[in-house]
């Protein structure tokens, strides 16, 4: 990552993404920034909650279950209520799809004029919350092919590569912004003084151009899990956790957080590798990440910060949604170990259940 200059930018968000959306059509750019500022508004006010944890009485479980069958936090419902109220109110956003939500939702206002439609998870990191550990918001600006008419379930349903734009807030001992419209990857800090004073809280442009090293010493992933996964997993961590007694002949760091936003921030700040691949713990399940509320927005940040991500045989920028919920495997993060994965999985040799067979190929010999 491009280090911190010695006098830090005090370039707001709209004045930065002003002059990085210049060479885009003026009608477009500014519909994007309005979106932009929309989330950003909406993410200050649940970073804001957030701080206050059990002081706004936003710890502890909400009492309900969302349409994925889990448990929803009291901040989860929160967030996702400030989200839309933010989004219903920008012009330029003719529906958005929530991660705590089976439908999408039409802007009452909005939906037939609107050119855009947001995809967010409001709160990543759920189970973190009461451990007061970094929590944060993804979300992903998609075009609005069919402007003039309300969207549906099929409008959203678009591949990673067509997003316009994608990010994530960090809700951590600074509240953080990484952003991508495609040109690079920009980070903004939630600058709060002068609050109380009739000031609102401004995003401040802190990083620019932000770079994944292609080489890395670290990888993140759930080792609880290490029964279950496939060959080509197995013989990578293995490899790893070697040291440089093994194959790989250095030492490797393994993290695991268990928030996707904090997982993927570290390897925006120093590199690594991060993976919840496909595991035969449920076999009909090919993954436990959501492709356009986690794993898109994820993707395309770190594909524009020179990082790669895949499902361990396919770009994850490539794959076409076939439901708002579905789920895929996730590895991502430095490109050479990146490559080095799919290498593995690209050996018929090391077991791979290759999606076009499911769980069965004719490369696939039966696991013991």
């Amino acid at each position: 990552m491009t280090p911190l200059p010695s006098q830090p930018s005090r370039t707001l968000l709209d004045e930065a993404l002003q002059h990085h959306l210049g060479d885009m059509p003026a009608e477009v750019a500014q519909a994007l920034r309005d979106t932009l500022g929309a989330i950003a508004q909406a993410c200050a006010r649940i970073g804001d909650v957030a701080a206050q944890g059990v002081l706004a009485d936003a710890m502890g479980v909400a009492g309900a279950i969302n349409c994925q069958g889990e448990v929803q936090q009291r901040l989860d419902v929160i967030a996702d209520g400030l989200m839309a109220a933010s989004l219903a109110q920008c012009r330029h956003v003719a529906g958005w799809a929530s991660e705590e939500h089976e439908q999408v939702h039409v802007s009452q206002a909005h939906g037939l004029q609107g050119s855009q439609l947001v995809v967010f998870d409001p709160l990543d990191g759920s189970s973190n919350i009461d451990a007061n550990i970094s929590i944060g918001t993804i979300f992903s600006v998609l075009p609005h092919r069919y402007r003039g008419m309300a969207p549906c379930e099929s409008s959203f349903l678009q591949p990673g590569h067509q997003q316009l734009a994608a990010g994530y807030v960090l809700y951590g001992p600074a509240t953080l912004m990484v952003l991508t419209c495609r040109r690079g990857v920009l980070v903004f800090a939630l600058d709060r003084r002068g609050e109380g004073q009739g000031s609102a809280p401004r995003w401040v442009l802190t990083r620019d151009q932000v770079q994944i090293s292609a080489h890395t010493c670290e990888f993140a992933i759930n080792a609880s899990n290490q029964r279950f996964w496939e060959k080509p997993i197995q013989r990578y961590v293995a490899e790893c956790v070697a040291g440089d007694s093994g194959p790989r002949m250095k030492d490797f760091n393994m993290r695991w957080v268990a928030s996707m936003v904090a997982e993927v921030h570290r390897i925006m700040t120093r590199g690594g590798v991060f993976l919840y691949p496909r595991d035969t713990r449920e076999p009909r399940k090919p993954g436990r990440l959501r492709l356009m509320y986690e794993a898109a927005p994820m993707a395309l940040l770190v594909e524009q910060a020179g990082g790669r991500a895949v499902n361990g045989t396919s770009e994850l920028l490539d794959l076409v949604p076939d439901t708002l919920h579905q789920r895929v495997p996730v590895i991502l993060g430095s490109r050479d170990e990146v490559d080095r994965i799919v290498g593995y999985h690209a050996d018929p040799s090391e077991n791979v259940s290759w999606q076009l067979f499911r769980t069965r190929s004719l490369f696939v010999q039966p696991q013991a």
